[in-house]
């Protein structure tokens, strides 16, 4: 996931070593007029953590092609960003938004196929072994999806229960115990 332009690119970035609030005002500026290299560095500066953030909420599997439509929209509604929050403010709500749409799609998918589950059961199955030492970001994968969409809202993003509640149309009390059930389950896996 990195241009590959004309030359290499380095974004501005502050003493933290994230990119810079006015370079990131000024790039989205110039991006939303159609600016390509503009996008380029606004790419490259937040690439990692959005990726980072549509990994976590869905598959290792499918957040390269997320991360690619959440850049794409951002490409698209540049021009209803106003500069009142930092870019990447920006960028991570419109992520989440993205990635809450897409989740919600592909339990539409999922439901117009379940006629067919069991069309596979006669093929044997693909002898596996449970990896006893399993990693902190595939534990989180093979949360249910209400526990892990909260957990990584929570834990890992920071978002509060009521603005979590909101995003995901549930009560402050039900994010609370998928919180509470997330963290049980983790700490089954990871503790084995």
């Amino acid at each position: 996931m990195s241009y590959s332009g004309g030359g290499v690119m380095t974004p501005s970035k502050d003493s933290a070593g994230t990119p810079s609030r006015s370079k990131d005002r000024e790039d989205a500026a110039l991006a939303a007029r159609g600016d390509v290299r503009a996008f380029a560095r606004l790419y490259s500066g937040h690439s990692a953590r959005i990726f980072n953030l549509a990994r976590r909420m869905t598959t290792s599997e499918s957040a390269v092609d997320i991360t690619q439509d959440i850049f794409l929209r951002a490409w698209e509604k540049l021009g209803t960003f106003r500069g009142e929050a930092a870019f990447g403010t920006w960028l991570h709500r419109l992520a989440v938004n993205v990635i809450l749409a897409r989740r919600a799609a592909l339990r539409v998918e999922k439901v117009r196929f379940r006629e067919n589950d069991g069309a596979l059961d006669s093929f044997p199955a693909k002898a596996g072994s449970w990896d006893l030492s399993m990693d902190f970001e595939r534990a989180i994968e093979v949360l249910p999806e209400g526990a892990k969409l909260v957990f990584v809202l929570y834990d890992v993003e920071g978002y509060q229960h009521e603005e979590i509640a909101g995003m995901l149309g549930i009560s402050s009390g039900t994010s609370k115990a998928q919180l509470h059930r997330a963290r049980m389950i983790l700490r089954r896996h990871l503790t084995r």
